[in-house]
């Protein structure tokens, strides 16, 4: 049950992230700014997950625990989500995607080297399904050399960043991390957005997006994503986030009208058959 549960919050997590996306493009509709978006986003997730720290009295992180909670949120989502949003004024969004769905990779790669990881091979060609999956999703890939230097390093960010993730889980809550690394996030982004200026919602229909975000995009993924990392490891947890690109298709599509074509389909196909695969052979492996 252990197994089942740890697969059944990541794919709630992938789900979940894949709306960020959506709720971005109605921000983004309304007038809103990254830097905007990124410190309401985090800042008021660090403020509502305070909350709960409070109401659950669990006490807050400390020590080594709190920094590296804190270098996750402040280097590790900061710098991520900072290096896509510049990478895609010099590559194409395909390209970017792409680069960035290298992360299962560096995961798998990490995990063997300083987890000690066994690699098998059901999870090897998982991975490659996965990997050319989203590589049919994002679609024709063109740009400069800048802006895939910067996607492939965002990649290795967000898997350092779930590497670190790892251990930091067997010593707080998702509860306890989500708060402290929503809230260094935030006060970074909320440096950048003084610096440049704030562009909040001109209208319901943004501020619903900003709700959206905080709660559907942010809260939710990234609470059941730590709490499933700790169940099914590092590379699995990272394997089957792919599903979220699939996800946003479908979303992208029934929203805004966008075509889905065949190639697109293949590659949702190629994604859904790895996380089957690693489904069951997880279900399938005894709990030590």
């Amino acid at each position: 049950m252990k197994r089942f549960t740890g697969i059944l919050l990541i794919g709630i997590s992938a789900a979940s992230f894949g709306t960020l996306a959506i709720f971005g493009r109605f921000a983004y509709a309304d007038g809103m700014d990254t830097f905007t978006v990124l410190f309401l986003r985090f800042g008021l997730s660090a403020a509502f997950m305070t909350f709960l720290l409070i109401l659950r009295k669990e006490p807050y992180p400390r020590g080594r625990i709190l920094a590296q909670l804190i270098g996750m949120g402040a280097i590790g989502y900061v710098g991520q989500s900072f290096l896509y949003m510049t990478a895609i004024k010099y590559a194409s969004a395909g390209l970017v995607a792409l680069l960035l769905y290298l992360y299962p990779f560096f995961v798998a790669v990490l995990s063997v080297i300083f987890l000690h990881e066994k690699l098998t091979r059901t999870k090897i060609i998982a991975l490659v399904l996965a990997l050319v999956g989203a590589a049919l999703i994002v679609g024709p890939v063109s740009g400069q050399l800048i802006g895939a230097v910067m996607a492939i390093v965002a990649a290795l960010i967000y898997s350092i960043y779930i590497i670190i993730g790892t251990n930091v889980m067997k010593h707080v809550s998702p509860v306890q991390s989500s708060a402290v690394i929503f809230a260094s996030a935030g006060a970074v982004y909320g440096m950048l957005t003084f610096v440049n200026g704030a562009h909040f919602p001109t209208g319901e229909a943004g501020w619903l997006a900003v709700l959206g975000i905080i709660f559907i995009s942010t809260i939710i993924p990234v609470n059941t994503f730590l709490a499933g990392l700790d169940r099914i490891g590092p590379t699995n947890a990272a394997m089957l986030s792919t599903i979220e690109p699939i996800v946003t298709v479908l979303l992208s599509t029934w929203l805004f009208g966008d075509q889905l074509l065949p190639i697109v389909l293949v590659g949702g196909g190629l994604i859904l058959t790895a996380v089957v695969l690693l489904t069951r052979s997880e279900l399938q492996t005894k709990e030590i």
